[in-house]
């Protein structure tokens, strides 16, 4: 039996990317997919340009929520609707390569494993810029030093391993779901292969700072670390993150 993939989307006020976003999963070699957008009480033309697409396919499900609540309850809401036996995520704002889900399906029900990322290519204003290749595999551990999985390239298992939430929180949501599914998985497996494509000049504010606070919140309200704990993985995570930003 061909698997159902359930694509989770949040929107708000995205009508400058949203056709792109949903047409390269239109364009998915891949078929056997549905896509769940959770319209997070957008203000611009978002609404419009997602019932279009909903009145002419039905793999495309659209829920509106009727205030402002963020990316990680639209997400959530989402999850709740999914009927799939994967669960994959793409923002509003990003792409994926037509051959991500096939790509990507194939490689976990051939080497039997349930949580998956692939490498990714940064847009700025338009064009191509660095391309991201992540380590080939992390461990929770590794990962509370370094978050190597974009939330647009993540797959699992769902029929495997279950629904994960995310919690309510503004951010760092993404994170703090691979932990969780890392509790029930050794390990998740990278595909080097560039297979989506992600825009670095629109979304969540780039401050390095408030991500920092939002960091140190993630260890020590959502993973519930120690203060000594939580200071190893912060300075490894800042660390990690001012290594990154000099490249």
């Amino acid at each position: 039996m061909t698997p159902l993939v359930s694509i989770i989307m949040p929107s708000y006020n995205a009508e400058k990317f949203i056709d792109e976003a949903i047409n390269s999963v239109l364009n998915q070699s891949y078929e056997y997919w549905e896509l769940l957008i959770t319209d997070d009480n957008s203000q611009d033309g978002t609404q419009s340009i997602l019932e279009n697409y909903a009145s002419q396919d039905p793999r495309i499900k659209v829920q509106i929520q009727t205030e402002n609540q963020g990316a990680g309850v639209a997400r959530n809401n989402a999850i709740s609707r999914a009927k799939g036996d994967f669960i994959a995520f793409l923002d509003s704002d990003d792409m994926w390569h037509p051959d991500k889900l096939k790509i990507q399906l194939n490689y976990m029900l051939e080497h039997k494993v349930d949580f998956t990322y692939t490498a990714y290519q940064k847009v700025t204003h338009g064009k191509l810029a660095g391309t991201v290749v992540p380590v080939e595999s992390v461990t929770r551990s590794e990962l509370l030093k370094s978050n190597v999985i974009g939330c647009l390239t993540a797959v699992y298992n769902a029929k495997r391993l279950g629904k994960f939430y995310m919690p309510k929180i503004r951010k760092r949501q993404d994170m703090a779901l691979w932990l969780k599914i890392l509790e029930k998985t050794p390990k998740a497996h990278c595909i080097t292969q560039v297979l989506a494509f992600y825009r670095t000049d629109v979304g969540m504010s780039q401050n390095k700072v408030e991500i920092l606070k939002w960091q140190w919140r993630l260890y020590r309200d959502e993973v519930n670390l120690g203060l000594l704990k939580s200071c190893y993985y912060f300075l490894h995570y800042a660390i990690k993150g001012f290594a990154k930003s000099r490249k």
